[in-house]
């Protein structure tokens, strides 16, 4: 019986709860802009809904603005209003085509606001990384039922083990470096 297939199934499930995490650690942000902050948010233009990224160019032209250029200039309203909608405690200021928002100072009571949300992204991620491990577990005691011998389940049980927990300190230092950004003044 092989096990190789099980641990890369649960690797795959593991790093998938990983970059997901650092991702939604990259919407929160900081006091400094980056264009990952508002990229994402749906837009909505010519009958459809549609990501701010396929219908404007995003540039942060210093540490403080995000600078948002569509590229066609009767779609500057939609996306202000989408702006808006998303609710990011930026206001976005429109200058005929461009759509420019500078980045408020962060007070003390909203960076533990966005630490808070970033630990509740980082619970969420080691959910997901304990119930890829369930699973490679389950799909383990299956195998030792179909004659994986005891040796090489117990091996397995350990690797299982090893990797969730390098998993989950992965997630937990991303957290830390979270933490430590947002609470910088």
């Amino acid at each position: 019986m092989e096990t190789e297939p099980i641990f890369k199934k649960m690797n795959q499930d593991m790093n998938k709860s990983i970059d997901h995490v650092t991702h939604e650690f990259s919407t929160l942000h900081t006091g400094k802009a980056n264009p990952s902050m508002v990229e994402n948010i749906t837009v909505d233009v010519y009958g459809s809904s549609m990501k701010l990224r396929d219908v404007a160019a995003i540039t942060t032209p210093d540490a403080r603005t995000i600078q948002i250029q569509p590229w066609d200039k009767s779609t500057a309203q939609p996306i202000e209003k989408a702006l808006i909608d998303a609710r990011l405690g930026i206001t976005p200021i429109v200058n005929g085509e461009l759509i420019r928002m500078p980045m408020p100072e962060l007070s003390g009571e909203r960076r533990e606001e966005l630490c808070k949300m970033a630990q509740g992204f980082a619970e969420n991620s080691r959910i997901g990384i304990r119930a890829s491990r369930k699973e490679a577990m389950d799909a383990l005691k299956v195998a030792q039922k179909d004659g994986l011998p005891e040796d090489d389940f117990k091996r397995s049980e350990k690797e299982v083990q090893k990797i969730t927990d390098d998993s989950v300190n992965k997630i937990n230092r991303a957290l830390s470096s979270k933490e430590e950004d947002l609470r910088t003044v």
